[in-house]
C-alpha cells in the first residue's frame, strides 16, 4: 500500500457529487477528488447527509456503561470463557473475559434520564454504574464494584434507509445502518459491508456505480433486519416483572442462543455473491 494511502487529520465537512466528478472538502481548506467515495463516517455521517438530507439522530432514552475488571478481582463465574447476560426491568448487563482472560469486559444499558452525552471519551463513576443495579444479585453488584472507571454514552438511533448509493458514492457501517448494541453487531456489520463492497468493486471496477448498487442490494436487506431486531431487544430485554417477562424467560430457556441466532453468525460474503450471480444467470 502506498505511504499516502491513509491520511490522518482530514475531517470531511462536505462532498460535491454532481455528475461524475466527486470532490471531498476537509477542514483547513483541503480538498480531494475521487472516482468512488465510501462514507464510513458514523451515525452523524456528512456523506449520508449530503446524499439524503441532514437530520439529527434520535436519542433513544437509553445509555450504555462499559468497564473492565481485572481478572484477579473478578469472581470465578465472571471469568468463565462465555458471555453472560443479566436482564431485568429497564436494564441489562453483559460480561465476558477479554485480553486472553486478563480482564472481564462489562457492558450495561440503563435509562439515560437527562444524560445525552454521546462521546466515547465520556466517563461515569463506579458509584453511578453501581446505582443502576443496586438491589440486583450480589454476585453482579460485587462484579460492578470491582470495575475500573466506566465509560458512559447515550445511545442514538436512526430509521433504516431505503437506499445507500448515488452514482459513485455509497455508505458503510454506522453511516448506512446504525443499530443498538443489543446483538453486538455494529462493528460486525461494518466488516461484512467492507467484505462485500470490496468484492463488488473488484468484479465491477469498470462500472463503479453499478458495483455500488450491487453492494447495496446485497447488504441492505440483512442490515435492515438486524436494525429492527436490535431495536426490538430494547423492549424485550427490559420488560417489567409480569406475564410478558415470564413468557420471554421461558422462550429463552427453550432455545439454544447460537442456533436461534444462526442466521447472524453463518453469513458468508462469498456465498452471498455466488447466490446473487446464480440468480442473475
Amino acid at each position: 500500500m502506498p505511504d499516502d494511502s491513509v491520511r490522518h487529520g482530514h475531517e470531511c465537512i462536505g462532498l460535491d457529487h454532481e455528475g461524475e466528478a466527486l470532490r471531498l472538502h476537509f477542514t483547513h481548506g483541503r480538498q480531494a477528488e475521487a472516482d468512488v467515495v465510501i462514507g464510513a463516517d458514523g451515525v452523524h455521517s456528512v456523506v449520508r447527509g449530503t446524499l439524503f438530507g441532514t437530520s439529527p439522530a434520535t436519542y433513544s432514552g437509553l445509555c450504555a456503561f462499559r468497564a473492565l475488571v481485572p481478572a484477579e478481582r473478578a469472581p470465578r463465574f465472571a471469568r468463565r470463557p462465555a458471555q453472560t447476560l443479566w436482564i431485568g426491568p429497564d436494564h441489562h448487563l453483559v460480561h465476558y473475559p477479554v485480553s486472553a482472560g486478563a480482564l472481564v469486559n462489562l457492558v450495561a444499558v440503563a435509562p439515560a434520564g437527562d444524560f445525552t452525552v454521546e462521546s466515547w471519551a465520556a466517563t461515569a463513576t463506579v458509584a453511578e454504574f453501581f446505582a443502576e443495579f443496586d438491589g440486583w444479585d450480589q454476585r453482579l453488584t460485587d462484579l460492578i464494584s470491582a470495575a475500573g472507571m466506566p465509560g458512559r454514552w447515550a445511545l442514538v438511533d436512526r430509521a433504516p434507509l431505503s437506499r445507500w448509493s448515488e452514482g459513485g458514492v455509497t455508505l458503510l457501517g454506522d453511516a448506512a445502518h446504525p443499530m443498538f448494541p443489543f446483538l453486538a453487531q455494529g462493528a460486525a456489520q461494518a466488516i461484512e459491508d467492507a467484505a462485500v463492497l470490496a468484492r463488488c468493486l473488484a468484479a465491477g471496477i469498470d462500472d463503479p456505480p453499478a458495483a455500488l448498487r450491487r453492494y447495496e442490494q446485497l447488504r441492505l436487506p440483512r442490515t435492515t433486519r438486524l436494525q429492527s431486531v436490535s431495536r426490538d431487544r430494547a423492549h424485550s430485554n427490559h420488560l417489567p416483572d409480569g406475564s410478558e417477562q415470564q413468557a420471554r424467560d421461558k422462550a429463552y430457556a427453550r432455545q439454544d442462543p447460537l442456533v436461534a441466532n444462526g442466521w447472524i453468525y453463518a453469513y458468508d460474503p462469498d456465498a452471498e455473491l455466488g447466490d446473487s450471480e446464480a440468480a442473475q444467470e
